[in-house]
C-alpha cells in the first residue's frame, strides 16, 4: 500500500512539474516554509519556481496559499511577510496562520499574477487534489473538474483514474474526464460512449453538461445527445416523485407530532381541545429559554440543548395539561360547545400571556450541530433537522404504544375510552384518569413543540399553525387511535406534497379537507374506527 503512495505521489510530481513549465529536475525540493518567503517582491518567473516548490513539496500548508494566489487573495508586506485574505479587511499569515495586525495590514499589496500562471496554478491543485492520499478531497476534486469541464484536464484525470482505487471516486473521474472529452472533436462513437457515462449519473449536473454539449454537435452526434438527456429527464421524474414522497413523509412527521396528544385526550375524553396548539407553542419556548441559558452559561453544551429540553418540555406542558383539566375541563364534561369555547378563550389568553413575556417577534432557537446542514441520498436532498424529527416522531409514537399497551396507565385509558361508565363501576377512578390523560397529551404536544422549533419561526402563534391540521388527521385517522393518527398524518402529508406544485399550497390544503369531509360521510369514525359499547352507541 504504501508502494502504491508513493507511486501515486510520485507521478503527481511529474505531472505538475509538467504542466507548470519545468523539468522533472528543475525544481529544487524545498518546504513550504523555505519557499513561501521567497516569494516576496518576486518576478513572474520567480512565482512560477515558486508555485513549482510549493508542489513538489507534497505538504497539506501549500494548497491555501496556491488558492489565494490563483485567487489574487495572497499579499505581501513591506516587513516581506506573506499574507492570505480571509474576508473583508482580514489577514493571516500565509505560513502561521496568526491575524495580521493593523500596522501590517495597512501596507499589504496583492501579489500580481499572469492568466498563464493562472492556469498554470489550477493545474497544479488540481493535480495535487487529485492525488491526495485522502479520498475525500480527491471526490471534491474530481467533482469541481466535473461541474467545470475542460479540455485542459483530460491529462490529469487520466492519470488519476489509472492510480485510483476508489470504485466511488473512480466513477467519479471518469465523468468528470467524459464531461471533458465533451469539450473536444470525437469520433461519433467516443461521443456515444461519453454522452452514456454522463447519461449514467442522471442528475441535474449531467443534464447541464448534455445540454452545454448541443453547440456545435453533428445531426448524428445531437441525436445521441438528445437520447442522453430524455433518459436524465426519465430519471429526475423519478427521482422528484421521491423527493415529493420524502417532503411527504417529512410534513407526516411534523402532523402526528402536532397531533397525536390531541388523538389521545380527545378520544378518552371526547373534549374538543382549542388550546392544544399553545401546549405546541410552550414546548417550542421552553426550548428557547433552555438554549438561552446555555448560551449565557456554557456555550459548550449548546448540542446538549435539545436533550435538556425535551424532558423539560413535557414535564412544563403536562402539568400546565392536568392544571387545565382539574380547573377547568373537568366542570365541563358532556357539554363540548362549552369545552370547545373555553379552551378557545384559554388559548387566546396565553397568547397574549406568552406576548407579554417574549414579545410577538420571533425568537431564535439555533439547531446543534448534529442537525445541521443536508446530505444527498441518490437524487434526494435530506436535511438533518428534518431527518431527525421523523426519528423522534416515530420514537414518541412507539414510546405511546408501549405506555398504552403495557402500562396500568395506558390499560385504564383505553379501559375508559372504550365504556366510561362500566370502567367507573369496576373502579377505575375516572377522574383521575382524566387528569392523567390530558396531562399526558399536553406533554406529548410540548415534545412537538420541541421538534417544531427546529423547523419553524417561534412566535405566540406557532401552535395556530397547526391545530386544524391536527384535527383533520385525528377526525381521518379515527378518534383516539394512535395507529389511525400514524397512518392519517403520513397521507395527509404526502398528498399535501403532491397536490402542492399544481394547485399551490392554500388551495392544496382546501381540497384536502374537502376529501376529508367527502372521506368521513362514508366512514364517520375515521380509518380505525375505536370498538366499544359506549363508543358505538
Amino acid at each position: 500500500m504504501r508502494c502504491l503512495d508513493r507511486l501515486r505521489n510520485l507521478g503527481a510530481a511529474l505531472l505538475v512539474a509538467a504542466l507548470v513549465g519545468l523539468g522533472a529536475t528543475g525544481a529544487k525540493a524545498q518546504s513550504v516554509a523555505e519557499t513561501v518567503p521567497t516569494m516576496y517582491d518576486a518576478s513572474l518567473g520567480d512565482l512560477r519556481d515558486a508555485v513549482a516548490a510549493l508542489v513538489s513539496s507534497g505538504e497539506d500548508e501549500a494548497l491555501p496559499i496556491l488558492r489565494a494566489l490563483g485567487d489574487g487573495e495572497l499579499y505581501e508586506a513591506e516587513n516581506g511577510g506573506i499574507y492570505i485574505q480571509t474576508g473583508r479587511n482580514q489577514y493571516h499569515d500565509a505560513l502561521t496562520g496568526t491575524e495580521a495586525d493593523t500596522e501590517v495590514t495597512g501596507e499589504l499589496d496583492v501579489i500580481r499574477i499572469n492568466n498563464s500562471l493562472r492556469r498554470d496554478i489550477a493545474a497544479a491543485i488540481g493535480a495535487m487534489t487529485l492525488m491526495s492520499e485522502n479520498p475525500a478531497t480527491r471526490r471534491a476534486a474530481a467533482s469541481q473538474m466535473l461541474s467545470s469541464p475542460d479540455e485542459a484536464n483530460l491529462e490529469l484525470l487520466e492519470t488519476a483514474i489509472a492510480a485510483e482505487e476508489n470504485a466511488g471516486v473512480r466513477t467519479l473521474m471518469e465523468e468528470a474526464r467524459a464531461a471533458s472529452l465533451l469539450e473536444t472533436e470525437l469520433e461519433d462513437a467516443q461521443f456515444d460512449e461519453a454522452v452514456a457515462t454522463i447519461a449514467a449519473r442522471g442528475d441535474r449536473t449531467a443534464l447541464s453538461i448534455l445540454n452545454g454539449a448541443r453547440g456545435g454537435a453533428s445531426e448524428i452526434q445531437l441525436a445521441q445527445l438528445e437520447t442522453g438527456i430524455a433518459q436524465i429527464n426519465q430519471t429526475l421524474a423519478l427521482w422528484s416523485v421521491g423527493q415529493n414522497v420524502w417532503y411527504g413523509v417529512s410534513l407526516g412527521s411534523v402532523l402526528l407530532l402536532a397531533a397525536i396528544g390531541l388523538a389521545i385526550t380527545f378520544g378518552v375524553m371526547g373534549v374538543i381541545n382549542m388550546a392544544h396548539g399553545e401546549m405546541v407553542m410552550i414546548g417550542a419556548y421552553v426550548t428557547f429559554i433552555v438554549q438561552e441559558i446555555i448560551r449565557t452559561t456554557n456555550p459548550a453544551l449548546f448540542d446538549y440543548s435539545l436533550a435538556i429540553a425535551i424532558p423539560l418540555a413535557f414535564l412544563v406542558t403536562g402539568l400546565i395539561g392536568i392544571a387545565i383539566e382539574r380547573g377547568i375541563i373537568r366542570w365541563l364534561y358532556g357539554r363540548p360547545l362549552e369545552t370547545l369555547l373555553a379552551t378557545w378563550g384559554l388559548s387566546l389568553i396565553i397568547q397574549q400571556g406568552v406576548r407579554t413575556i417574549f414579545g410577538a417577534t420571533n425568537r431564535e432557537v439555533g439547531n446543534p450541530s448534529w442537525m445541521s446542514g443536508a446530505f444527498e441520498l441518490g437524487g434526494l436532498a435530506i436535511t438533518w433537522n428534518r431527518l431527525w424529527i421523523l426519528v423522534f416522531a416515530f420514537l414518541v409514537f412507539a414510546l405511546l404504544l408501549l405506555v398504552l399497551n403495557r402500562t396500568p396507565l395506558g390499560l385504564e385509558m383505553r379501559a375508559v375510552t372504550q365504556n366510561r361508565r362500566m370502567a367507573s363501576s369496576m373502579g377505575i377512578r375516572t377522574p383521575w384518569v382524566d387528569a392523567m390523560t390530558f396531562g399526558l397529551g399536553s406533554g406529548v404536544a410540548g415534545l412537538a413543540g420541541v421538534a417544531l422549533s427546529q423547523i419553524d419561526n417561534v412566535s405566540p402563534n406557532l401552535g395556530q399553525n397547526y391545530i386544524i391540521d391536527s384535527f383533520m388527521v385525528v377526525v381521518f385517522g379515527g378518534v383516539g387511535n394512535l395507529w389511525g393518527t400514524l397512518v392519517g398524518a403520513l397521507s395527509i402529508g404526502v398528498v399535501n406534497k403532491f397536490l402542492e406544485p399544481y394547485a399551490g399550497a392554500v388551495l392544496a390544503k382546501i381540497l384536502i379537507l374537502a376529501l376529508i369531509i367527502l372521506f368521513i360521510q362514508r366512514k364517520p369514525r375515521g380509518l380505525f374506527a375505536l370498538k366499544g359499547r359506549a363508543v358505538e352507541a
